[in-house]
């Protein structure tokens, strides 16, 4: 049975659970990826070139088949064989890993993207059925090209659009001309998001409200300024 000591100096490999789950999708092998993790255990080590035979008889291979799996490795740009100086000057040889993250990031920045155009998709394809919904009907050809150029022309995003279709059947405006001004009153105050529509709404409630209360005052009736109770006070002596 192996012991504490012996299991604690044989020290542990930190490796990110995204580069073991999305390995494949990322290009490699299971060889090529334990091969990989071969060489950052030593790198974490202090070793940052191997020997790799002594990877081979970790894993269980023989050395043309090691040489193999550095070289397609190298081939596919996970790791970068560097000629560095030490710090008394010599060059020495080193396995950099570093580009196998690189190719990490790429990936998960690619499928943020591709979440986030689908579910724009979603949204354009949602606001379309929005109007028609408020219009009764089918949208005409020409107001399908009016809508799309205020997506790609005017890069109006479609939640805007939609909030400008409400502002529309609020006012029982059923018509782009008037959704069309609405946007170009927010692009003018430079309201590009929800938050600030709804902002600028409550700004201008405000101010409707502050004209009422203005107005209200000055429709009140003049009131004597006449103090009744003193009149009183004469009468009972």
């Amino acid at each position: 049975m192996i012991s504490l000591e012996e299991y604690l100096a044989n020290g542990q490999t930190t490796v990110s659970n995204l580069l073991l789950k999305n390995y494949a999708r990322l290009g490699l092998s299971t060889f090529e990826c334990m091969l990989w993790l071969q060489l950052l255990a030593a790198n974490q080590a202090g070793n940052d070139f191997p020997d790799l035979v002594n990877v081979a008889e970790s894993m269980g291979i023989g050395k043309e088949k090691i040489y193999n799996l550095l070289g397609d490795l190298i081939n596919k740009g996970f790791v970068v064989l560097e000629t560095v100086q030490d710090e008394h000057g010599r060059q020495k040889d080193r396995y950099n890993l570093l580009p196998a993250y690189e190719k990490l990031a790429v990936l998960k920045e690619q499928e943020r993207f591709q979440v986030e155009q689908q579910t724009e998709e979603q949204a354009i394809k949602k606001m379309y059925q929005s109007f028609e919904q408020e219009f009764g009907r089918p949208l005409s050809a020409i107001e399908y090209q009016r809508i799309g150029q205020w997506l790609d022309e005017d890069h109006y995003s479609p939640d805007l659009i939609a909030l400008a279709l409400r502002e529309a059947v609020l006012n029982q405006a059923y018509n782009l001309t008037y959704i069309d001004r609405v946007l170009l009153s927010w692009e003018r105050k430079n309201i590009r998001t929800k938050q600030q529509v709804e902002e600028e709404q409550k700004r201008r409630k405000q101010i409707l409200l502050q004209k009422e209360e203005v107005k209200g005052s000055e429709e009140l009736p003049e009131v004597s300024l006449y103090n009744w109770l003193k009149e009183k006070d004469s009468d009972a002596k």
